[in-house]
């Protein structure tokens, strides 16, 4: 079997130093749409240097994303790439994500489970600069085609929505160049750019990255309910349920609560087709 659980997971972590500075950030915060209006003191909050924030999210870019890369290569994992999926995404912030940084960024697969018709890969990056630990990152990787051997299925993490009208319903509109920018800040995959690429993948052109619509969401997140404060967010976490081509609308609908805002995202001209699924955002 091309996956090898058990040593896997006893691998020894790798460690690699990162760095990023406002440059990366606010390349970053326009892959994401930030900008618009340009002159809008809320959106100078991620694209001016003398007011910079970070959106949490930044973490999974930061070094170019090294955990993802660093697990699909680890000891007992020998897979092939097109059979790979990326399922969810979660992020644990442990203090507000600095400008500019130095940190150590340790990976490791966390885990593999056993779907059946799939392995699921966890793959950890957990990051830490001189002052302490900064996030824990979370990456849900399917392989198709490499479960069945018995293994443990894993938690199963369905997030069921209130039986409620949501309280916040925003529309995000999704610029053609969304993709082209935004793998800028480091995830050079042809699949968001090539069009025969995209074609030879099954897709009739080329779509967004899942993880720019997950920083979409936070931030749309962050504005309409956190009041614009990234340092409010305690973790963040989503499942990948569809895809999302460059110039359509994405629909975030949001229940708040408790410290917390369970979050819908939908493709808004396919009929509200799923985009983003069990999604959680724990705040302070």
């Amino acid at each position: 079997m091309p996956i090898d659980a058990a040593e896997a997971v006893a691998a020894e972590p790798r460690s690699a130093e990162i760095r990023w500075d406002h440059k990366d950030v606010q390349l970053y915060h326009l892959g994401l749409g930030a900008g618009t209006p340009a002159t809008d003191p809320d959106e100078l909050r991620y694209t001016l240097e003398s007011r910079l924030h970070v959106l949490p999210s930044f973490a999974t870019v930061a070094g170019a994303g090294m955990g993802v890369v660093g697990g699909l290569s680890a000891p007992g994992i020998d897979i092939d790439l097109a059979a790979v999926l990326h399922g969810g995404q979660s992020i644990t912030l442990h203090r507000p994500i600095p400008v500019q940084g130095r940190a150590v960024s340790t990976s490791r697969v966390a885990a593999v489970h056993d779907k059946g018709k799939a392995a699921v890969l966890v793959l950890r990056s957990e990051a830490a600069d001189d002052d302490g630990p900064l996030w824990t990152s979370d990456a849900q990787i399917f392989v198709r085609g490499e479960g069945g051997w018995g293994g443990d299925r894993g938690p199963s993490e369905r997030l069921d929505l209130p039986d409620r009208a949501p309280d916040r319903t925003v529309e995000r509109p999704v610029r053609e160049d969304q993709a082209l920018l935004y793998r800028l800040s480091g995830d050079w995959n042809p699949l968001h750019a090539d069009p025969e690429f995209a074609k030879l993948a099954g897709f009739d052109r080329p779509i967004l990255h899942g993880l720019c619509t997950y920083g979409i969401t936070l931030k749309a997140v962050v504005d309409t309910v956190l009041g614009g404060d990234v340092a409010r967010v305690r973790s963040y976490r989503t499942r990948f349920a569809g895809v999302v081509f460059p110039g359509e609308t994405l629909r975030i609908r949001m229940w708040t609560g408790d410290g917390r805002v369970q979050v819908s995202v939908t493709a808004a001209e396919r009929d509200d087709a799923p985009v983003l699924a069990d999604t959680l955002v724990e705040h302070s």
